[in-house]
Parts: structure tokens; C-alpha cells; sequence
């Protein structure tokens, strides 16, 4: 049987995300335009083999996620995106996997629409008129049938397979943190007030675990990230950290990561980040955001900005982004070993090396690590 009591447990099997093909974008007529998605394709797809190459070295079963047609097809319309962050979707906590599975949408900011519900399985989407449709493209995390494959291929390997429990909970599972009998919620300000709501359920859903909250800005794992006991690499200084993870070592970066690339973000935003659907290749909006990416931005995330999205292997080995000498010093002096896997354009697709996978096993048993909380 599959399970996962703690992220730095030997991984097994993981999940790996996928992006639309360099012939998908064959629509776009601005040559410009194409030219650019299409390097920005083949090169996403190029990180993409170089991480599984990574992972099989360390015996990792690799399941890759894959488009069908019927995808690409809904795709060109705005229906669908492409499959790149799995880790947004589902989170195995001990022998139970939760996946949001039989769901197209999530929230429906762009539909005008009101009577489409928060969660809209896929026989209630096939029935929407098709002006609605296309009144909802792009505002939504539509979850495309792939994942639902891959996760109903292996679900016979866990105790229980929870669909929808997350979103009935108002938690998203990249922003849940396993340490063995603690279990983190990341909760951004927004949230806090869903957290408070839903805070008994959780709690009694999960009863063999300590539920705590940690106050995060966006998702917990591009926020901070606990590499190994008594280690913890965090963008900002929260104090709540002191008391979650008593005598732990918070190596903090400041002005890292999303905090480096606003002035990109704010172009992205301006252009409500539709950069794949039919008529914006003509956008001079777009054209000045694809031009901005390819000509300076990947370079200088590169160069500059540490990602705290990685995925851990195991006590020893973790896959990061690129270098920074004050976090590979911590790493030195805990005996782990980084290996760099540049995913060159994390911030185009918004998710980076732990927001492409999705960890299915990891070799090991349930640990207390805070036993005085008993």
C-alpha cells in the first residue's frame, strides 16, 4: 500500500506534471507570438525530461501525466489547462490519497453566469450552454481528465480515496506540510476566516494528527519549505515558526523569489494572464509580456531568485531550482546534497519543481517529532 507520513521520507513513486506540446500553439498568427510559446513548449519539455532523468537515478517510479486530444482540442477554446501542477490537485497523508477528481472548475470569477456552482463536475460543465463556456475560459483551475487517469490507475494502492474533501474543507492541499503526527495548513489572510470555520472538521477528519496553521502568503510551499528535521527555508520572517517548529533553524531569504519578478507579475496580471487564448496574440499587451520573458526575465530569475519550492527525496538528496550560497551552506552543514534542476520557466507557468510533482509513496512509518505536544 501507498502512503506518505513525512516529506523527507525515501520517495517512491511520483507524479509528474506536463505542459501543452510546441504544436499546440501552431493557432497563434502572429509569428512572433507562436514563436516564442513554442520555445517556451520545448523548452518546459526539456526541464520536464531532465527532472525525470533526476528522479530515476534515485530508483523513483515515474507516472507521467499526459493530454489527449479531446484536451488540446478544449484547450485552444480557453477550456482547459495544461497539466503542469498535479501537487495543486491532490496530497497523499498517510494511506488516504485526497484528489479532486471528476472536476472541471474551481470558483467562477470570469463566468457571468451565477447559478454555475463553486465545483462543477465534468457532466454538469458538457451541459453549460456553450456561450457560458466561453464566458468562463481563463478565470478558473479547470482540472483536466488526464489527471483523472492517472490518479484512478493507482488508487487501488490506498486505504481510502477521498474526492473533493479539500475543497469541502476550503483547504488546498499545496498548502498542507506532513511531519509525521503534525500536520501544517498554510492559511493566507483571505482564508483565515474559512480556516476558523472549518477548523473542527479538520481536526476530526484527522483525528490521529495535530492540526496546526501557518500564516502564509499564497501557497505554503512557495513560502517555506522543511527540508529535513530541524531545518526550514522560508521566504519571510514569521514568527509563528518559532512556535511550530520549536529549536529548529529558519534560514530566512529575503527578497527572493515572487518578490523579484513584480514588475513581470503586474504585466502578466494586466493581461489577466491569457496568453494562450484565440485573438490575444494580437494584444500588444501579450506581445510586450512574451517579448519581456524570453529576452530578460528567465535569465534573470535564474540568475537571481531562489525558488523554496523543491522536492525533497529523502534525508539527503533535494531537488532545487538553482544556487544560493546561504541555503547550500545550511544544506552542507545537515549533511543534504542539492541537486540543481532548473525549470527555466516556473514563473510563466506559475509552479515550480514541488508545484510539477506530486509525491504517491515514500518509504516509511508515522514519527512523532513533537512528542511533548502529547
Amino acid at each position: 500500500m501507498y502512503s506518505v507520513y513525512q516529506h523527507w521520507d525515501p520517495l517512491e513513486v511520483c507524479l509528474v506534471g506536463s505542459s501543452y506540446p510546441p504544436e499546440f500553439y501552431s493557432w497563434i498568427s502572429n509569428p512572433r507570438a507562436r514563436s516564442v510559446m513554442e520555445k517556451i513548449a520545448e523548452e518546459t519539455e526539456e526541464d520536464y525530461q531532465q527532472l525525470i532523468r533526476l528522479l530515476k537515478s534515485f530508483n523513483v517510479d515515474v507516472i507521467r501525466l499526459t493530454h489527449n486530444s479531446q484536451d488540446l482540442q478544449l484547450a485552444k477554446h480557453g477550456y482547459k489547462i495544461p497539466l503542469m501542477v498535479p501537487r495543486d490537485y491532490g496530497a497523499v497523508i498517510g494511506t488516504n490519497l485526497y484528489a479532486d477528481l471528476n472536476t472541471v472548475a474551481k470558483g467562477y470569477k470570469g463566468c457571468k453566469d451565477p447559478s454555475w456552482p463553486d465545483v462543477v463536475t465534468l457532466s454538469d460543465f458538457e451541459n453549460l450552454d456553450i456561450a457560458i463556456k466561453q464566458e468562463c475560459i481563463n478565470d478558473h483551475d479547470v482540472l483536466p481528465t488526464g489527471f483523472d487517469t492517472a490518479i484512478q490507475s493507482i488508487s487501488s494502492q490506498y486505504e481510502n480515496v477521498y474526492s473533493g474533501l479539500f475543497n469541502s474543507f476550503q483547504i488546498d492541499s499545496a498548502n498542507i506540510t506532513r511531519l509525521g503526527k503534525d500536520l501544517y495548513f498554510g492559511v493566507s489572510p483571505d482564508m483565515h476566516e474559512s480556516w476558523i470555520q472549518n477548523q473542527a472538521q479538520i481536526q476530526e477528519h484527522f483525528a490521529e494528527y495535530r492540526c496546526h496553521y501557518v500564516p502564509t502568503l499564497g501557497h505554503s510551499d512557495s513560502t517555506y519549505c522543511p527540508v529535513v528535521p530541524g531545518l526550514i527555508i522560508g521566504l519571510h520572517d514569521i514568527p509563528s515558526y518559532a512556535e511550530s517548529f520549536p529549536d529548529w533553524e529558519i534560514v530566512h531569504l529575503p527578497d527572493q523569489s515572487w518578490a523579484q519578478v513584480e514588475d513581470f507579475l503586474k504585466l502578466k496580471r494586466k493581461n489577466g494572464g491569457r496568453w494562450w487564448v484565440p485573438g490575444e496574440e494580437n494584444n500588444d499587451d501579450f506581445n510586450d509580456m512574451v517579448d519581456r520573458w524570453m529576452s530578460h526575465w528567465v535569465g534573470f530569475v535564474e540568475e537571481t531568485v531562489f525558488d523554496v519550492n523543491m522536492l525533497v527525496i529523502d534525508e539527503h538528496n533535494v531537488i532545487v531550482n538553482n544556487y544560493n550560497k546561504k541555503v547550500f551552506q545550511a544544506f552542507e552543514r545537515y549533511g543534504i546534497t542539492p541537486h540543481i534542476c532548473n525549470f527555466r520557466h516556473r514563473y510563466f507557468w506559475d509552479g515550480g519543481i514541488h508545484c510539477i510533482t506530486l509525491d504517491l509513496a515514500r518509504r516509511g512509518t508515522l514519527k512523532d517529532y513533537f512528542p511533548e505536544r502529547n
